[in-house]
């Protein structure tokens, strides 16, 4: 995650550049996919404003607070991005639930034409569950099935696990 700090009519100190380098741990703590985060700080009519915008995939999140003090501004506006990312994180796993409701272990039969023969292919929409190629690795003792498709924490793309033999796996990342 990349942190950017822009000062508007005051010059950033070390202490509030270090103190929004902490502070926005604990925005990475609830989202993991930050690409990174934009503060813009300024000085107006003796007030502190503070901006933030938040960088993630296919989203842009940004807050706004104004205090009298730097440091209170900054912590509300880290405070109102916790909601938001919250409130977003809510609607993707609501959205998440409900389509794998829909489309959960449903088998469609698609019927070629080839050369005037007819093959059928079968399609299972499956669901990719988070988790790391570790994890993957220990999910194997849990199902008869010589692969596993999976969602990659790390890269965030689909993998597939494919069991050679008891102690051999083959992963293929697109």
């Amino acid at each position: 995650m990349e942190i950017t700090i822009t000062a508007r009519h005051f010059d950033l100190t070390n202490a509030i550049r270090d103190y929004i380098e902490d502070a926005t741990e604990k925005v990475d703590k609830y989202f993991d996919h930050i690409i990174n985060v934009h503060y813009v700080l300024s000085l107006e009519n003796n007030r502190n404003k503070v901006e933030m915008i938040l960088n993630i995939p296919k989203n842009n999140l940004k807050c706004e607070a104004t205090e009298k003090d730097m440091y209170l501004a900054i912590d509300y506006a880290i405070d109102k991005m916790e909601q938001r990312i919250k409130k977003l994180k809510g609607k993707w796993s609501d959205h998440h639930k409900k389509s794998l409701k829909e489309n959960a272990s449903f088998v469609y039969a698609n019927l070629i034409r080839n050369d005037n023969r007819r093959k059928i292919i079968k399609i299972k929409r499956i669901l990719a569950e988070d988790m790391t190629v570790h994890d993957a690795l220990n999910r194997f003792d849990d199902i008869k099935d010589p692969y596993l498709i999976f969602k990659n924490i790390e890269t965030d793309r689909i993998n597939v696990l494919i069991k050679r033999d008891d102690e051999h796996f083959k992963l293929i990342e697109p």
